[in-house]
């Protein structure tokens, strides 16, 4: 099989710092290849250098048999690149952003015909040729953005994590769109934060810190796993979860709704004075790797422990959730079609589905952003409509966008945040204080925001969002484009508040993360679909015990689908 895509010893650096390091990658015709890597391992860098866009600094890269620095336009006329930051133009329609990428191409206009029919038939998007590009949900953005990376029939196209942000019905359609154009044996080189996702690549490429540490299967890659895998049943979580934190043969915790998770180092075991703290309090079973293990154990963040947290927990008198037959109103669009809810205090529940369902719609409500046309709302005991002032005390809310100024530093952003909650004084040093230890920021409040990675930002954006010790804790993506390790630290922050009695109710597109909240609702159009913990949502379908996620969730948008039509 000939290889698409060869590179020997690739570097490049930025303003002197070693951004990548001696790649030496061969990508083969007709791959899906995957890049897996923390923040800042350099996977965009590596996008750009292979579309020609970049230039090394050290090696070279041959992409179609063509040399990216000396022969850069024949490059960029045969690959389609699509980057995080992908371009449409929302006054134009589908098929006008579509005519218009065709253009720019040199695309014929038979060939156009017969192009975009296909794609656009394909992506499911020929029913909204004349919507504006504006008005398209992410989804559909995602979709036709592909589309026009796809009209001129490039033999290799290179997607930067191009279902981020996606709901996973079109995160699914997305990937059948790609199967699509790889069996007619075009090549394809995708980044992604999900590990799901990773799973449908046919090889792997993991980076850190500017370096290829291992290239394989998916399968292979969990197969190498060092150090055994551990389940652990308890009653008693925060107390199991302090004694494995202070073993120093874990590597890394996850702190699951009903279950803890271990991975070891490599040789070691349990010493028997920690099975002895153990016994009586949980239960620990063998378990399988998966792609998360793989990447933790690859990456060379682990080779520290995790940032430290302060160990006490601030009690909050959390508050009740409440939704009674709310609805929403845009003109003739219902966002929020009748939804009944209720949440009690110390809950973590997630919120689940399609892009447009409603959720971030149902989020402002309750956080008193935005008026419902119909029903009632009530959080921590104050109605959403007669209490708003009142409510905004009581609630905390991170943002999809991360409300932060990117100009202040760490410390000027902690103080305007705990001004704006009304605190002063020595109570708002001891909630400054108090938050940072919680969010591991100590030794970072000189640096300005906008010179600090996405894990960090996030970390920030919850800090300020708890300066005041809600009883309610709203988070809308809060995880989106974080790598594995930097989101299952995040997730300890929230099992750690939620702990403490707060009340969490968090949105989000990555499946896997259904197993870190008590239950799950699941939106669609609007209505609430389905509510329950995620074995009751199983029995709800009559699911299998191991049934994963992705099942349930599609399972249940399907049959609301069918509801809805008859």
């Amino acid at each position: 099989m000939a290889a698409t895509i060869r590179t020997s010893g690739l570097g490049r650096r930025f303003a002197g710092r070693q951004v990548l390091t001696e790649v030496d990658l061969e990508v083969q015709r007709g791959e899906i290849f995957g890049l897996l890597g923390p923040d800042g391992a350099g996977k965009t860098t590596l996008m750009q250098l292979l579309a020609a866009i970049l230039d090394p600094s050290e090696g070279q890269a041959t992409v179609l048999g063509f040399d990216t620095v000396r022969q850069a336009a024949e490059v960029n006329a045969r690959v389609g690149y699509m980057s995080q930051g992908f371009t449409l133009y929302d006054r134009l329609s589908v098929l006008e952003n579509l005519q218009f990428a065709a253009r720019i191409r040199g695309v014929e206009a038979q060939d156009f015909a017969s192009r975009s029919h296909e794609l656009l038939t394909m992506a499911g998007l020929q029913v909204h040729l004349d919507r504006p590009a504006g008005k398209l949900s992410g989804g559909m953005r995602k979709k036709l953005s592909l589309c026009a990376n796809l009209i001129h029939a490039p033999p290799l196209l290179l997607l930067d994590e191009p279902s981020l942000g996606v709901d996973p019905v079109s995160r699914r359609e997305l990937w059948q769109l790609l199967r699509r154009y790889q069996q007619h044996g075009s090549t394809v080189v995708v980044s992604t934060p999900y590990m799901d996702e990773a799973e449908y690549c046919d090889r792997l490429a993991f980076l850190d810190q500017g370096r290829v540490l291992a290239v394989d299967t998916p399968a292979q890659l969990r197969a190498q796993v060092p150090g055994r895998i551990y389940e652990i049943q308890t009653a008693r979580s925060i107390r199991v979860q302090a004694i494995l934190r202070d073993a120093s043969e874990v590597l890394n915790l996850q702190w699951l709704a009903d279950r803890l998770r271990i991975q070891l180092h490599v040789g070691a075991e349990l010493p028997p004075a920690t099975l002895a703290q153990l016994d009586g309090l949980a239960t620990l079973t063998p378990a399988e790797p998966g792609l998360e293990e793989a990447f933790i154990a690859l990456s060379t963040a682990t080779a520290a422990p995790p940032p430290p947290m302060t160990p006490a927990i601030m009690e909050t008198q959390g508050g009740e959730v409440r939704a009674e037959r709310l609805s929403v109103r845009f003109g003739d669009f219902t966002a929020v079609d009748r939804v009944s809810v209720s949440v009690p205090p110390g809950e973590v529940i997630g919120w689940l589905g399609p892009n447009g369902a409603g959720k971030t719609t149902l989020i402002r409500v309750f956080c008193g952003l935005l008026l419902p046309s119909d029903g009632e709302a009530f959080v921590a005991g104050l109605s959403v409509t007669r209490q708003a002032r009142a409510l905004r005390s009581r609630i905390g809310y991170m943002s999809q966008r991360f409300s932060l100024y990117p100009d202040l530093t760490v410390a000027e952003n902690l103080r305007f945040f705990a001004g704006a909650y009304g605190l002063g004084g020595k109570r708002r040093g001891q909630s400054i204080e108090w938050a940072s230890g919680m969010t591991a920021l100590a030794g970072i409040e000189a640096r300005r925001v906008s010179e600090l990675s996405a894990a960090v930002r996030q970390r920030l954006a919850l800090a300020c969002s708890i300066l005041h010790g809600p009883a309610v804790l709203f988070l809308d993506e809060p995880t989106s484009g974080v790598d594995p390790l930097n989101r299952q630290r995040f997730w300890q922050l929230i099992q750690t508040l939620a702990s403490g009695g707060m009340t969490v109710f968090v949105t989000t597109h990555y499946l896997e993360e259904a197993s870190y909240c008590h239950r799950l609702g699941l939106m669609h159009q609007g209505r609430l679909v389905a509510l329950g913990t995620l074995e009751q949502l199983r029995q709800a379908l009559r699911l299998p015990a191991d049934a994963g996620m992705e099942a349930v969730f599609l399972g249940h948008i399907e049959q609301a689908q069918r509801e809805l039509a008859s």
